[in-house]
C-alpha cells in the first residue's frame, strides 16, 4: 500500500512578512515592525526534519511512503500516476488565502484519493476564525464576543464600542499563532483603530477583535471518529509572574522551554474539565473535523470559550502541541502518527463497506 505525505516545507532560515509588508518597517514604527516579524508567510510550515520523522514512522508501519509536497508539483505527479492509496496530509497551502488549507483535500476529493484529516469544508471553515466561531456558538459553545474588521473601522465602530475591554485582535486568516503579540491586547477602545490598521497591513488580511478571557489557557487533542476520543486536556502555564495577563503568543512558542509549562492532564477542577471536554467534542462536531484536532479554549468562571480549531495541527516531533500533549499522556509520537493514519484507514474501511460515493477506489483501503 503506497501512502504519500502533501505538505509545505519550511525553508531554511525563511523569515519576513508577505509581499508588501515590510514597508513602514523602522524604529518609529516598532509596533508595525513587529507585526510584520510575526507574520512570516513560512511559519505554518513543517520542517525537513518533521517531514523525515512522519516518513519514517509511516515505513516503519510497512507502507510504502512517497513524498508528494503540495502547489502544481503536486497536481502534476497525480496526474501521472501512480497514484497513492491514501495520503497523510499537513499541507499548510502556500499564499494568504482563507481557503489554502483546503486546496489539497478538494483535489484529493476530486481525484477520488482517500486522505486523513478534515474535508475542504472543515478546513476553510476552521482557517476562517470569524466563520469557526459562528459555527460554533450556533451549537451552544461559549466563544468571546467579537467582531471583524476589514478595513473600514467606521464600520465596526459601534459594534467595538461595546466589546467589553480589553480586546485581543489576531489575524483572521492566519494558524500557527503567526501576529499573535503582547501588543495584540487592547485595553482602550482609541488605541484599536490603529493597532487594526497595522495588524491588517502587516498580515495582509481581516482581523478579528475579540473580548479577551483572562482565564486558563488550555489545548485538547481529540482523536478518531464517530465518536473522537479526547486525547488530553493541555493547560499552558507561565513559568515567569507577567505584568499583565498571560498570553501564549508566537514568541513564547518560540522560547516555550524557557517561557511555559505545560500541564497535561491539566489540573483543574473535575467540573472545569467536564465542561472543557463537552466544549471540544460540540465543536467538534459543529465544525465536522475528521481523524484528528487541536481545539483550544479559555477557561473563567467554569466556563470554557471556543478560541479556534486546528485540524491541522503542528506534528513536529519536538515542537507540536498535539505530540508534547499526546507525549504527556502516554502516547509517543509512534503511535500518534499511527493512530491519526489508523482513523483514516477505518473512517474509509466504513465508507467502503456502505457502498458510498468512492468506494471502487477504496478497495486497497479496504482490505489494508
Amino acid at each position: 500500500m503506497l501512502i504519500a505525505l502533501a505538505f509545505n516545507v519550511r525553508l531554511a532560515g525563511a523569515n519576513g512578512g508577505r509581499a508588501g509588508g515590510s514597508a513602514g518597517v523602522s524604529a518609529e514604527n516598532p509596533v508595525f515592525g513587529s507585526f510584520v516579524a510575526s507574520c512570516d508567510p513560512e511559519e505554518e510550515f513543517d520542517s525537513p526534519a518533521t517531514i523525515q520523522a512522519m516518513a519514517g514512522v509511516v515505513e516503519g508501519l510497512g507502507y510504502e511512503v512517497d513524498l508528494l509536497g503540495e502547489g502544481e508539483a503536486m497536481l502534476h505527479r497525480l496526474l501521472r500516476g501512480p497514484r497513492p492509496d491514501l495520503v497523510f496530509n499537513i499541507a499548510e497551502g502556500a499564499g494568504g488565502l482563507r481557503s489554502r488549507e483546503a486546496r489539497v483535500p478538494a483535489v484529493l476529493e476530486m481525484l477520488g484519493i482517500p486522505h486523513t484529516g478534515s474535508d475542504p469544508l472543515t478546513l476553510a471553515v476552521t482557517l476562517d476564525k470569524d466563520c469557526a466561531k459562528r459555527l460554533v456558538a450556533s451549537a451552544g459553545v461559549a466563544t468571546p464576543a467579537w467582531v471583524l474588521y476589514e478595513g473600514d473601522w467606521d464600520a465596526i465602530a459601534p459594534q467595538a464600542a461595546a466589546l467589553p475591554f480589553p480586546v485581543f485582535i489576531k489575524p483572521a486568516y492566519e494558524g500557527s499563532s503567526k501576529g499573535i503579540l503582547d501588543c495584540c491586547l487592547i485595553e482602550r477602545l482609541e488605541d484599536l483603530p490603529s493597532a487594526l490598521d497595522q495588524l491588517r497591513r502587516a498580515c495582509s488580511g481581516p482581523v478579528l477583535v475579540e473580548e479577551f478571557i483572562d482565564g486558563d489557557e488550555l489545548t485538547v487533542g481529540l482523536l478518531g471518529n464517530d465518536p473522537p476520543a479526547v486525547l488530553g486536556v493541555m493547560r499552558v502555564l507561565p513559568k515567569n509572574l507577567t505584568a499583565g495577563p498571560f498570553i501564549y503568543t508566537l514568541d513564547v512558542k518560540h522560547n516555550y522551554l524557557e517561557r511555559v509549562e505545560y500541564e497535561c492532564p491539566a489540573r483543574i477542577a473535575a467540573d472545569d474539565m467536564a465542561a472543557v471536554r463537552s466544549a471540544a467534542l460540540a465543536s467538534w462536531r459543529a465544525l465536522g473535523c475528521r481523524d484528528v484536532a487541536r481545539l483550544d479554549f479559555r477557561l473563567r468562571d467554569g466556563v470554557a470559550y471556543f478560541l479556534e480549531a486546528n485540524p491541522l495541527p503542528g506534528l513536529s516531533p519536538v515542537t507540536g502541541d498535539l505530540v508534547i500533549l499526546a507525549r504527556a499522556m502516554g502516547v509517543e509520537y509512534p503511535e500518534l502518527i499511527s493512530r491519526i493514519l489508523q482513523a483514516a484507514l477505518d473512517r474509509y474501511r466504513q465508507l467502503s463497506r456502505a457502498g458510498r460515493s468512492g468506494a471502487s477506489i477504496l478497495s486497497a483501503v479496504g482490505s489494508a
